[in-house]
């Protein structure tokens, strides 16, 4: 049986149900339909802010505790860049502000952190790239609203950064909110298998592109760039020989070795590694057991991590090529307590689980461990990755996106088994598009009235920054 695609047209199970399942399939679409009554789609819009204490400072600090303390001034560094770079850095405020606000009752598996930064393209174990979610540090189950309330609301900000105007940040947000909306209606309609093998390859990302020449060619670009980042790739650039041996290239702060009596990779590094192990399938097993352990290093990423405990890892194959894993710390969610308890005893197990679940397709390496009261997560550092370059965009190439990202999320909600249900509560119309649309404008404005407290805040030092060049400088101000 071939499986569909989704090519951003109007797709159909490629076989016909089973009349028992499509009797099933109704009444879900039914009871989805009969939600609006407790939830009506236009309630969406009224509440943006669902508890009315908040003090985004306390809670940004309250995010810092556990952190790697001497790399809190390059967070703040990262979060003072921009409205959009803030909101990146600041989950944790939006989850707490999602809570009490209006919901249908429909969970799903949330990525619970799903701003425009946190998809991309990347590389499937059979080789074939694909675009889909590529961060799950805040997976968790919850309302299905919260992820693309806050994926609106990323966009709304990035098109601020990139100086549009409200018109056309209108469309974009019209462009994402259909994508979600239609696509989920397209998996309501399609058998679980299909629903669980969807994939955006490379080839719907292009065909999605075809009526924009100047985002075709960019996302072209792009992709050829993203095909040669590998392991290889990444060898050759941050590496040097040491005594014949190889080894990572220090560039602090953000990329160092650290102190032996911080890390020892026989006594820490080891062990560590033995219990990750055991959380891969056995042929993978056998396949990680052809590498061997030559180097290590401490990296800073992303915004929203940084202060976390995060680590690379050389290894060098029997056939000389080499690998690179991220071990990356994994803490609570920050949806945890606020969409319900943890449902693992270990976040990386959390983390990797979720990521299985949302992703259509997800690394071979993926695993989890701990190491000293602390969960980590491990996958590959690079592997045909690609992410989204806005500088340069207009509104046309945000709408483009957007839409993939729309596509994206409703087929990572649909494989929590709730797509007929979602679809049956959106409906034919655009109602909750408007009211969501209507949200994000408005919770956007309170993300730059939060921005400009922690702008405040830094000038009285209270959020020290690790350095005030021009433009940190006129940001500030």
């Amino acid at each position: 049986m071939k499986t569909n695609h989704l090519n951003g047209e109007a797709a159909a199970a490629s076989t016909s149900p089973p009349e028992a399942a499509s009797g099933q399939r109704a009444t879900r679409k039914l009871r989805g339909k009969a939600l609006r009554k407790d939830c009506p789609r236009s309630s969406h819009a009224d509440v943006i802010l669902g508890q009315s204490e908040r003090d985004p400072l306390a809670l940004i600090e309250e995010s810092n505790k556990g952190r790697v303390e001497k790399l809190l001034p390059i967070r703040f560094t990262r979060m003072v860049e921009s409205a959009f770079a803030f909101f990146r850095g600041t989950a944790i405020l939006q989850a707490h502000d999602l809570k009490g606000t209006p919901s249908a009752g429909v969970t799903v598996q949330c990525g619970g952190d799903c701003h425009l930064m946190n998809f991309g393209g990347f590389a499937t174990p059979e080789r074939e790239f694909v675009f889909d979610i590529n961060d799950f540090d805040e997976t968790h189950p919850g309302p299905f609203e919260w992820d693309i309330k806050r994926l609106a609301v990323s966009f709304v900000l990035a098109a601020r950064w990139l100086g549009f105007a409200g018109g056309a940040t209108r469309q974009v947000l019209q462009a994402l909110l259909a994508a979600y909306r239609t696509t989920q209606a397209q998996f309501a309609g399609m058998s679980v298998l299909e629903t669980w093998y969807a994939k955006i390859t490379c080839d719907d990302m292009l065909h999605s592109a075809a009526n924009d020449p100047k985002y075709l060619k960019r996302l072209k670009k792009a992709v050829e760039k993203a095909t040669h980042n590998t392991s290889e790739h990444v060898f050759h650039r941050i590496t040097t020989t040491v005594h014949g041996k190889p080894r990572i290239v220090d560039e602090p702060p953000l990329l160092y070795h650290a102190d032996p009596s911080e890390l020892d990779m026989e006594c820490d590094v080891l062990p560590f590694l033995a219990s990750y192990r055991g959380t891969l399938p056995y042929e993978r097993q056998a396949l990680f057991d052809r590498f061997q352990l030559v180097d290590g290093a401490c990296k800073v990423v992303g915004v929203g991590s940084v202060g976390t405990r995060c680590y690379i890892l050389l290894f060098a194959g029997n056939q000389d090529d080499h690998l690179f894993l991220q071990v990356k710390e994994a803490r609570p969610s920050v949806l945890e307590g606020l969409a319900g308890p943890a449902p693992f005893p270990n976040n990386g197990e959390r983390v990797v689980t979720g990521q299985r679940l949302m992703q259509a397709a997800s690394d071979i390496f993926l695993g989890w461990t701990q190491d000293r009261d602390r969960d980590f997560y491990v996958r590959q550092m690079r592997d045909m990755k690609m992410a989204p370059n806005l500088a340069g965009y207009d509104p046309d190439m945000l709408a483009d996106y957007a839409r993939l990202c729309g596509r994206a999320l409703a087929r990572a909600h649909a494989k929590s088994g709730e797509a007929a249900t979602i679809a049956g509560y959106l409906g034919n119309g655009t109602a909750f598009d408007e009211a969501v649309a209507q949200y994000a404008v408005a919770y956007a404005d309170q993300v730059e009235k939060d921005y400009d407290q922690f702008k405040a805040a830094i000038r009285s030092g209270r959020f020290p920054v690790e350095t005030l060049p021009s433009e940190i400088e006129l940001a500030i101000r």
